[in-house]
Protein backbone atom coordinates (compact mmCIF):
# COMPACT_ATOMS: atom_id res chain seq x y z
CA UNK A 1 0.00 0.00 0.00
CA UNK A 2 1.39 3.61 -0.67
CA UNK A 3 2.46 5.52 1.94
CA UNK A 4 0.82 9.02 2.33
CA UNK A 5 3.06 12.38 3.08
CA UNK A 6 0.98 15.54 4.14
CA UNK A 7 2.91 18.70 3.45
CA UNK A 8 1.97 21.77 5.73
CA UNK A 9 3.52 25.24 5.66
CA UNK A 10 5.37 25.06 9.07
CA UNK A 11 2.68 26.67 10.95
CA UNK A 12 1.73 25.27 14.25
CA UNK A 13 -1.99 25.83 13.25
CA UNK A 14 -0.51 23.80 10.05
CA UNK A 15 0.07 21.11 11.61
CA UNK A 16 -2.63 21.18 13.17
CA UNK A 17 -4.71 20.86 10.05
CA UNK A 18 -2.89 18.23 9.00
CA UNK A 19 -3.46 16.00 12.24
CA UNK A 20 -7.10 17.11 11.25
CA UNK A 21 -6.45 15.28 7.69
CA UNK A 22 -5.72 12.18 9.30
CA UNK A 23 -8.36 11.56 11.45
CA UNK A 24 -10.73 13.15 8.60
CA UNK A 25 -9.83 10.33 6.05
CA UNK A 26 -8.64 7.86 8.49
CA UNK A 27 -5.26 7.55 6.97
CA UNK A 28 -3.20 4.78 8.70
CA UNK A 29 0.34 4.62 6.92
CA UNK A 30 1.01 9.16 7.27
CA UNK A 31 4.02 11.31 7.64
CA UNK A 32 3.90 14.63 7.82
CA UNK A 33 6.09 16.73 6.67
CA UNK A 34 6.92 20.81 7.10
CA UNK A 35 7.47 22.48 3.62
CA UNK A 36 10.57 23.85 3.73
CA UNK A 37 12.33 20.42 4.67
CA UNK A 38 10.25 18.26 2.16
CA UNK A 39 12.42 15.80 -0.30
CA UNK A 40 10.76 14.13 -2.87
CA UNK A 41 10.29 9.96 -1.73
CA UNK A 42 9.58 7.28 -3.96
CA UNK A 43 6.95 5.53 -3.40
CA UNK A 44 4.84 8.14 -1.74
CA UNK A 45 2.28 10.23 -2.09
CA UNK A 46 2.05 13.94 -1.67
CA UNK A 47 -0.73 16.18 -0.51
CA UNK A 48 -0.43 20.19 0.31
CA UNK A 49 -2.62 20.54 3.57
CA UNK A 50 -4.51 24.12 3.61
CA UNK A 51 -4.09 26.01 7.11
CA UNK A 52 -7.85 26.67 8.06
CA UNK A 53 -8.69 28.18 11.71
CA UNK A 54 -11.53 26.16 12.18
CA UNK A 55 -9.86 22.98 12.02
CA UNK A 56 -6.50 23.82 13.45
CA UNK A 57 -8.56 25.14 16.94
CA UNK A 58 -11.13 22.06 16.37
CA UNK A 59 -7.83 19.68 16.73
CA UNK A 60 -6.47 21.93 19.60
CA UNK A 61 -9.51 21.63 21.45
CA UNK A 62 -10.02 18.20 21.13
CA UNK A 63 -6.22 17.90 22.58
CA UNK A 64 -6.56 20.29 25.43
CA UNK A 65 -9.88 18.61 26.85
CA UNK A 66 -7.94 15.06 26.92
CA UNK A 67 -4.81 16.67 28.51
CA UNK A 68 -3.60 18.73 31.18
CA UNK A 69 -2.44 21.93 30.98
CA UNK A 70 1.39 20.79 30.81
CA UNK A 71 0.64 18.04 28.60
CA UNK A 72 -1.03 20.47 25.90
CA UNK A 73 2.02 23.06 27.08
CA UNK A 74 4.64 20.29 25.81
CA UNK A 75 3.32 19.78 22.27
CA UNK A 76 3.76 23.04 21.32
CA UNK A 77 7.15 23.39 23.18
CA UNK A 78 7.78 20.28 21.10
CA UNK A 79 6.65 21.77 17.80
CA UNK A 80 8.82 25.08 18.38
CA UNK A 81 12.12 22.78 18.60
CA UNK A 82 12.13 22.51 14.57
CA UNK A 83 13.62 18.99 15.29
CA UNK A 84 13.45 16.69 12.12
CA UNK A 85 11.07 14.33 12.08
CA UNK A 86 8.87 16.07 15.59
CA UNK A 87 5.88 16.13 13.51
CA UNK A 88 5.48 12.55 13.33
CA UNK A 89 6.44 11.67 17.14
CA UNK A 90 3.30 14.48 17.89
CA UNK A 91 1.20 13.07 15.29
CA UNK A 92 2.16 9.57 17.51
CA UNK A 93 1.30 11.12 20.85
CA UNK A 94 -1.95 12.88 19.65
CA UNK A 95 -3.10 9.88 18.32
CA UNK A 96 -2.45 7.89 21.31
CA UNK A 97 -3.98 11.05 23.84
CA UNK A 98 -7.07 11.16 21.47
CA UNK A 99 -7.61 7.62 21.59
CA UNK A 100 -7.49 7.16 25.97
CA UNK A 101 -10.12 7.29 28.24
CA UNK A 102 -7.90 9.09 30.78
CA UNK A 103 -5.32 11.83 30.54
CA UNK A 104 -2.45 10.62 29.19
CA UNK A 105 0.03 12.90 28.80
CA UNK A 106 2.07 11.71 31.55
CA UNK A 107 1.70 7.99 30.63
CA UNK A 108 5.90 8.02 29.40
CA UNK A 109 5.36 3.93 29.04
CA UNK A 110 4.68 5.17 25.42
CA UNK A 111 7.08 6.15 23.08
CA UNK A 112 5.89 9.16 21.67
CA UNK A 113 4.60 10.57 25.32
CA UNK A 114 8.41 10.23 26.86
CA UNK A 115 9.73 11.88 23.66
CA UNK A 116 7.39 15.05 23.55
CA UNK A 117 8.01 15.35 27.66
CA UNK A 118 12.37 15.13 26.70
CA UNK A 119 11.95 17.64 23.97
CA UNK A 120 9.62 19.98 25.82
CA UNK A 121 12.04 20.32 28.57
CA UNK A 122 14.84 20.93 26.20
CA UNK A 123 12.90 23.80 24.76
CA UNK A 124 11.46 25.26 28.22
CA UNK A 125 15.19 25.06 29.15
CA UNK A 126 16.30 27.21 26.16
CA UNK A 127 13.56 29.60 27.12
CA UNK A 128 14.80 30.05 30.42
CA UNK A 129 18.12 31.02 28.76
CA UNK A 130 17.22 33.49 26.46
CA UNK A 131 15.09 35.14 29.26
CA UNK A 132 18.02 35.11 31.27
CA UNK A 133 20.79 36.39 28.51
CA UNK A 134 19.04 38.75 26.33
CA UNK A 135 21.15 41.89 26.70
CA UNK A 136 19.51 45.04 25.39
CA UNK A 137 21.05 48.29 23.32
CA UNK A 138 20.21 51.48 23.21
CA UNK A 139 19.80 52.78 19.91
CA UNK A 140 19.47 55.89 17.83
CA UNK A 141 15.82 55.59 17.79
CA UNK A 142 15.70 55.11 21.20
CA UNK A 143 14.48 51.26 20.87
CA UNK A 144 16.14 48.89 23.00
CA UNK A 145 17.45 46.39 20.51
CA UNK A 146 18.50 42.57 21.39
CA UNK A 147 20.06 39.69 19.19
CA UNK A 148 19.34 36.15 20.16
CA UNK A 149 20.33 32.43 18.40
CA UNK A 150 18.42 30.19 20.07
CA UNK A 151 18.86 26.53 19.28
CA UNK A 152 15.46 26.19 19.02
CA UNK A 153 12.70 28.41 17.68
CA UNK A 154 11.52 30.29 21.07
CA UNK A 155 10.68 33.93 20.34
CA UNK A 156 6.82 32.87 20.72
CA UNK A 157 7.57 32.20 24.51
CA UNK A 158 9.34 34.69 25.75
CA UNK A 159 7.44 37.85 24.80
CA UNK A 160 5.01 37.37 28.05
CA UNK A 161 8.15 37.64 29.88
CA UNK A 162 10.08 40.43 28.47
CA UNK A 163 6.27 42.49 27.55
CA UNK A 164 5.93 42.43 31.64
CA UNK A 165 9.83 42.84 32.93
CA UNK A 166 9.84 45.74 29.92
CA UNK A 167 6.75 47.62 29.81
CA UNK A 168 7.84 51.41 29.90
CA UNK A 169 10.16 51.15 27.23
CA UNK A 170 10.02 50.38 23.61
CA UNK A 171 12.30 47.01 22.24
CA UNK A 172 12.82 44.49 19.90
CA UNK A 173 14.59 41.37 20.22
CA UNK A 174 15.90 39.41 17.03
CA UNK A 175 16.62 35.62 15.98
CA UNK A 176 19.08 35.87 14.08
CA UNK A 177 19.45 32.31 12.88
CA UNK A 178 15.60 32.48 12.04
CA UNK A 179 15.01 36.04 10.23
CA UNK A 180 12.44 37.40 12.71
CA UNK A 181 11.69 39.17 15.58
CA UNK A 182 9.03 40.73 17.96
CA UNK A 183 8.76 44.41 18.31
CA UNK A 184 7.01 46.24 21.44
CA UNK A 185 5.65 49.59 21.28
CA UNK A 186 4.74 50.35 24.75
CA UNK A 187 1.00 48.61 23.99
CA UNK A 188 1.32 45.34 21.81
CA UNK A 189 4.40 42.97 21.14
CA UNK A 190 4.14 41.78 17.65
CA UNK A 191 6.10 38.83 15.54
CA UNK A 192 7.20 40.19 12.28
CA UNK A 193 9.89 39.69 9.60
CA UNK A 194 12.88 42.46 10.14
CA UNK A 195 15.23 43.46 7.54
CA UNK A 196 18.37 44.60 9.27
CA UNK A 197 21.18 46.44 7.19
CA UNK A 198 23.11 44.70 4.95
CA UNK A 199 26.21 43.81 6.95
CA UNK A 200 24.83 44.43 10.32
CA UNK A 201 27.73 42.91 13.02
CA UNK A 202 25.27 41.25 15.66
CA UNK A 203 28.28 41.03 18.30
CA UNK A 204 29.38 44.50 18.07
CA UNK A 205 27.80 47.62 18.93
CA UNK A 206 28.22 49.86 15.89
CA UNK A 207 28.40 53.80 16.67
CA UNK A 208 26.35 53.78 13.47
CA UNK A 209 23.10 52.27 14.85
CA UNK A 210 23.82 52.85 18.72
CA UNK A 211 23.30 55.70 21.34
CA UNK A 212 26.32 57.21 22.81
CA UNK A 213 24.67 55.88 26.37
CA UNK A 214 24.67 52.76 25.21
CA UNK A 215 28.35 52.98 25.15
CA UNK A 216 28.91 54.32 28.75
CA UNK A 217 26.30 51.99 30.24
CA UNK A 218 28.61 48.89 28.23
CA UNK A 219 31.19 50.62 30.20
CA UNK A 220 29.98 50.66 33.46
CA UNK A 221 28.96 47.12 33.40
CA UNK A 222 31.84 45.37 32.54
CA UNK A 223 33.96 47.58 35.21
CA UNK A 224 30.82 46.31 37.28
CA UNK A 225 31.07 42.55 35.62
CA UNK A 226 35.02 42.77 36.82
CA UNK A 227 35.02 44.31 40.14
CA UNK A 228 32.60 41.68 40.96
CA UNK A 229 34.53 38.62 39.48
CA UNK A 230 37.24 37.55 42.27
CA UNK A 231 40.21 35.72 40.54
CA UNK A 232 40.30 33.27 43.50
CA UNK A 233 37.39 32.14 43.46
CA UNK A 234 36.82 31.57 39.81
CA UNK A 235 35.01 28.12 38.83
CA UNK A 236 35.09 27.94 34.93
CA UNK A 237 33.61 25.07 34.53
CA UNK A 238 30.79 25.91 37.05
CA UNK A 239 30.44 29.81 35.08
CA UNK A 240 30.43 27.74 31.29
CA UNK A 241 27.59 25.18 32.65
CA UNK A 242 25.41 28.28 33.82
CA UNK A 243 26.45 30.43 31.26
CA UNK A 244 27.39 28.34 27.88
CA UNK A 245 30.16 29.75 25.83
CA UNK A 246 27.87 30.00 22.90
CA UNK A 247 26.24 32.44 23.99
CA UNK A 248 29.31 34.79 25.26
CA UNK A 249 29.75 36.76 21.94
CA UNK A 250 26.18 38.80 22.70
CA UNK A 251 26.59 39.39 26.34
CA UNK A 252 28.07 43.20 27.02
CA UNK A 253 29.92 41.50 30.18
CA UNK A 254 32.17 39.17 27.86
CA UNK A 255 33.00 41.70 25.55
CA UNK A 256 36.81 43.29 25.17
CA UNK A 257 37.49 46.82 26.04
Amino acid sequence: MQSKTLIYDGTFDGLLCAVFHVYEYKLKDVTIKNKFSVQSQLFSDNENIITETEKANRVWNGIKNKTSRTGSYQLYYTFLSEREGVENIMLDAIRYILSSRINSDKDYSHPSILQVAQIAKMVGREKHRMEAFVRFKLTKDHIYFANIEPDFNVLPLIIKHFKSRYADQKWLIYDIKRAYGIYYDLENAEIMNIELPSGFNFSKTDSDYFSEEEFEFQKLWQDYFKSTNIESRKNMKLHTRHVPKRYWKYLSEKQPD
